[in-house]
Parts: structure tokens; C-alpha cells; sequence
């Protein structure tokens, strides 16, 4: 048994054991839905206070270390003994943003590829992280002299500082015609061996990829990043490099596994599951803070509101709103909900009541996903290690490491298979 898939059947053991925990829709609950099961937790939960929970939720390490030790006891008190080591974060040794920025942009500098001067013409319209992002995927790619072919390409950012710094043909598949257009612009301004293919990923693109290739993707959502690896594998490619991101954007129900070893697991993975890995409380101004936490409470307050006008007691999903709807007032919010949804109000209807059902149940959701939240990293690292147990099936060597640091990407995942 490879050391992949020895870990994968403990990462599943953990989250079969785990799932009444994790596998939530918070939305939903109007309670908290394992109190009974762990009722150490459960009082934990109750008693941070609810300012501190995007402080803790932010990292992993700090909501691990304030979650852990009632989860062990709940579980001592059970007689269960699950491998909770596998929450705990990993603290790699990757430098600080501009520690690592530096030294990427220093090494491509060194390279011969791109000068102080070209520099700000390569990163034009490429927000800061996302330039980092770039210099730091290509500082991990490997030192081969093979033509590259660049997955769901965009404008070709990437491929573009792949064909500066080193040298090599480019090939960037793209399906948007404008993003071939202006991409192949550039290209062709900076004398690049950059070639721009418009077609559709999905489309039987297999043809792009041969067998004396390096395949890369930063950051292709879901099944464009799943097409590739299955495509290249068939193709035998020789080296596949990339970085996954947005699992759940999937056009199956459920997340369909790719390994034999994911093939016999018993978890079944909604979208809205696979969208676990994603949720982490990112830093923001006051004000939107509070729009979001307000935002939350109403379409609870609604959703309390509409089970009880329809008599079904199921939770409603209304439209997106503009952020100007929440400077109004909550009735006025719950009478644009209604008419959306078509649900029939009737004459007396006590709003202060319904808001404030809403703002408990705002602050039941935000701990029922911060208890879930334990099990993000660990449900992405199921989902990575079954991309690698897959490659290793299909004869590849395959290394799973980190590309940047998780304040630049929490999206810093890299898989890099060879033949």
C-alpha cells in the first residue's frame, strides 16, 4: 500500500466517524444538530461570544485549539477514539508573503526571463495575490525543457510568464474568444512562443495534450481541473502540474471519485459539502461584517416566517439582494422575499418577533458551521489525495506539497505527477 492511500483510509475513517458533525446545512437546523452526542462541545460553542467567532474561524489552528478539547472529551465520555491529529493544521515552514513574493520574483529575475523593467508589463491587470500566485506556482514547476500545455488559460497570465522566463512553447487553451484575442496580443507584442487554442475544455480537448508535454492549471474549478487529469492520463503525459480549486463546481449531484480507494468510501459528497474546504472567515471592514451578519439574520427571520405562511416546514432559498436592500427595513425585506417566492402573507404579521427568531438563528448557524469548520482542511486533503491516489494508479509518481503561503491562497495546494 502506498503512504497515499494509507493516509486516505485514515482521513476517511475520520470523516465517516465525523460526518454527523460536518455534514450539515446549517440553514436548516434550528437547533444544534449533535447537542445530544457531544454536549461538551455544544456548551463550548455557547459560550464564545459573538465577536470572537471570525477571529477563531479565521485560522485553523486557533479553531482547532478552541474546539478540541471538548470534542476529545465527548468522545472519551462515548468510548470513541477517532485520529483527531489529522485536524491539526499543518505548519509548514513556507516564508511570509513578501518573503516568498521576493524570492519567486527574484528567481525568475535570475533566470534571465523578466526584468525590472518588463515586470509591470507582465502583471499589469493581475490583482497583487494573484501575481504572487503566478510566480510562486512557476518557481515549483520542474526543470524540464518539455512544451507546455496551459489548462482553462484566461488571458494566458501564466503561460505567458512560463514562455518569458523560460523559454518554452506555450500552448493556453481558452474557450472565451476575447481572452484568445488579447492574450495572443501580448504574445505576439513581446515576441513570445506563446499559442492560444479557443475551444472548450469539455469538448474532447484531449487532443491538446500528447505524451512529451508538461500539462499545467492554476486554479481550474472543479471538473476542468478533474477533465484534465483524466484526459492526461490517458494521453500519458508526461508531467501534469496543478492546482485545484472550487470543488464543488460540478455538473454531477454528487462528487463522483476518481480513486478505486474514494470509489469504496461510504461518504457521499453533496455540492454544497465539497464547498466545506472553501469557507473561511477572510478579514473585512466593520461595516461589511455586519451587512453580512445582517443579511444572515433576515433571510432566517424570513425563512421562520415563510414555514409558517406555507405550512412547510423547509427551508426556502430566496435571490441574492443588493446590499442597499439591507439599509431598508426587515418587514420591507420579508414583503420582497415573499412576492419573489410567491409566498402569501397574511394581514398580521408581528415583525419583531420574526426578526428577532432570525438573529438567534444567526447565531445558531455561524456555530454549527464553526464545528464544521474543524473538518474543512481534512475534507480538502480527502479530496487532494484522491486526485493523487488516482495519478499513482495510472502509473504516475506524484508529489502533494504546498506552492505559496495560505494568506496569499488558502488555495495553495499542488499536485505534480511525472511518468
Amino acid at each position: 500500500m502506498s503512504n497515499f492511500l494509507a493516509e486516505f483510509s485514515c482521513i476517511d475513517t475520520l470523516l465517516t466517524q465525523s460526518r454527523s458533525l460536518w455534514q450539515n446545512r446549517s440553514f436548516e437546523c434550528t437547533d444544534l444538530p449533535w447537542k445530544d452526542d457531544f454536549p461538551q462541545l455544544a456548551n463550548v460553542v455557547w459560550q464564545l461570544n459573538d465577536n470572537d467567532l471570525d477571529m477563531i474561524d479565521a485560522s485553523q489552528s486557533h479553531l482547532v485549539d478552541t474546539l478540541l478539547p471538548a470534542l476529545k472529551n465527548d468522545l472519551a465520555n462515548n468510548n470513541q477514539d477517532w485520529e483527531l491529529s489529522l485536524l491539526a493544521p499543518n505548519r509548514g515552514n513556507l516564508a511570509n508573503d513578501k518573503q516568498q513574493t521576493l524570492a519567486a520574483e527574484a528567481s525568475l529575475s535570475l533566470a534571465g526571463g523578466i526584468t525590472a523593467a518588463e515586470r509591470p508589463h507582465f502583471s499589469a491587470h493581475i490583482k497583487g495575490r494573484k501575481w504572487q500566485q503566478i510566480t510562486a506556482f512557476i518557481e515549483h514547476l520542474p526543470d524540464t525543457t518539455l512544451p507546455v500545455l496551459e489548462w482553462c488559460a484566461g488571458k494566458g497570465h501564466l503561460g505567458r510568464l512560463i514562455a518569458k522566463t523560460t523559454g518554452r512553447s506555450v500552448v493556453s487553451l481558452e474557450w472565451q474568444q476575447s481572452l484568445c484575442a488579447a492574450g495572443q496580443q501580448f504574445a505576439d507584442k513581446w515576441l513570445l512562443p506563446q499559442r492560444f487554442v479557443c475551444a472548450d475544455a469539455f469538448a474532447g480537448q484531449d487532443e491538446q495534450l500528447v505524451q512529451q508535454q508538461l500539462a499545467v492549471a492554476l486554479h481550474a474549478c472543479g471538473d476542468l481541473h478533474v477533465t484534465l487529469l483524466k484526459h492526461a492520463a490517458d494521453a500519458g503525459t508526461q508531467q501534469v502540474v496543478i492546482s485545484p480549486c472550487c470543488y464543488h463546481l460540478i455538473q454531477a449531484q454528487h462528487y463522483q471519485p476518481l480513486s478505486m480507494a474514494a470509489k469504496t468510501s461510504d461518504l457521499l459528497l453533496t455540492r454544497a459539502d465539497l464547498q466545506l474546504p472553501l469557507q473561511q472567515s477572510m478579514v473585512a471592514s466593520a461595516k461589511q461584517g455586519q451587512y453580512r451578519l445582517q443579511e444572515i439574520a433576515w433571510r432566517l427571520g424570513f425563512d421562520s416566517l415563510q414555514r409558517e405562511m406555507r405550512h412547510v416546514d423547509e427551508y426556502l432559498p430566496i435571490p441574492s439582494i443588493k446590499q442597499s436592500q439591507l439599509n431598508g427595513e426587515f418587514e420591507a425585506f420579508c414583503r420582497w422575499a415573499a412576492d419573489c417566492k410567491q409566498v402569501p402573507l397574511i394581514a398580521t404579521i408581528d415583525w419583531v418577533h420574526y426578526h428577532a427568531i432570525g438573529r438567534e438563528r444567526q447565531r445558531l448557524t455561524r456555530r454549527i458551521d464553526l464545528v464544521a469548520h474543524l473538518f474543512r482542511a481534512v475534507l480538502e486533503k480527502w479530496l487532494l489525495v484522491d486526485r493523487v491516489c488516482f495519478l499513482e494508479e495510472c502509473g504516475y509518481q506524484v508529489e502533494l506539497s504546498e506552492f505559496c503561503a495560505n494568506s496569499i491562497t488558502p488555495r495553495n495546494a499542488l499536485i505534480s505527477a511525472f511518468k
